[in-house]
């Protein structure tokens, strides 16, 4: 994404030296192209040194070195951000990527920043839609709005034939991308990955539907599951933009989804 550049200029010109490798990380956790090319350069140079796998953006960072990062960062070619469609899904991944890593931590899972990766590139194959064939989640989009299709993900079927995450999974597996992160893409294979999941349905749900979307409470019902120790009303509170009310009103659904004897 273009901010990715001007981001790394910004924050160069008024520290006045090389930013940290951590600094350089939060650059890229923030933009799903960039994260995903710097994990291909990352895995390839890994697969000739016999490391332990890429599966963070710090390790990515490390993996490469700070110069590198930065030749790589400056050099890629730029996404079109006056694309709509591109804009909202790429606007999603981020905040899928946030969410799992906020309710990551309050499970103490071993590496929130492996299930925030795999929300930030869960929607790649849509992105990649978005960039080079955006007839296709165009038609998706209108077979959705037209009630033709339910679901988004049925929407996706109708009207192309295949779910945009089966691209992403297959892309995953041409670029030998590490095999933890299409594990957490799919979501059903562990706690982690139905946490990586629920992340990315609730930013999908909060972005198209709003905080009215019905299908929140049932995001935050599954997300208790996962995490039992975090209240119902902070799992709610972690989704941006809510208001207090909305946050209340969400979070007494999902207990009603729960258990529907509270009442």
């Amino acid at each position: 994404m273009p901010r990715s550049k001007i981001q790394l200029l910004e924050l160069e010109s008024s520290q006045g030296e090389k930013l940290s490798p951590l600094e350089l990380a939060d650059i890229a956790a923030a933009d799903p192209f960039l994260c995903l090319r710097l994990l291909r350069e990352a895995e390839g140079r890994r697969v000739q040194r016999l490391a332990h796998e890429t599966t963070t953006p710090l390790a990515a960072v490390m993996q490469l070195g700070s110069d590198t990062f930065r030749k790589l960062l400056m050099a890629c070619p730029e996404t079109n951000e006056a694309n709509p469609g591109l804009a909202e899904c790429e606007a999603r991944s981020h905040l899928a990527s946030r969410l799992a890593l906020r309710w990551g931590g309050a499970r103490a899972d071993i590496s929130p920043d492996e299930i925030a990766m795999a929300a930030l590139l869960a929607e790649i194959g849509e992105l990649l839609l978005w960039s080079f064939a955006p007839e296709l989640p165009m038609a998706a989009q209108a077979a959705l709005r037209s009630g033709h299709s339910p679901r988004s993900v049925q929407a996706q079927v109708d009207s192309c034939g295949f779910r945009f995450k089966d691209l992403t999974l297959k892309c995953a597996a041409i670029w030998n991308l590490p095999s933890l992160l299409p594990q957490l893409i799919r979501g059903i294979e562990s706690p982690r990955a139905n946490l990586a999941r629920i992340s990315i349905d609730a930013a999908r749900h909060l972005s198209t539907e709003g905080p009215d979307s019905p299908a929140l409470p049932a995001d935050i019902a599954e997300a208790k599951h996962v995490i039992p120790s975090a209240s119902l009303e902070w799992l709610t509170e972690q989704l941006p933009g809510l208001d207090s009310e909305q946050v209340s009103r969400i979070a007494f659904k999902a207990s009603d989804l729960i258990d529907p004897t509270h009442l």
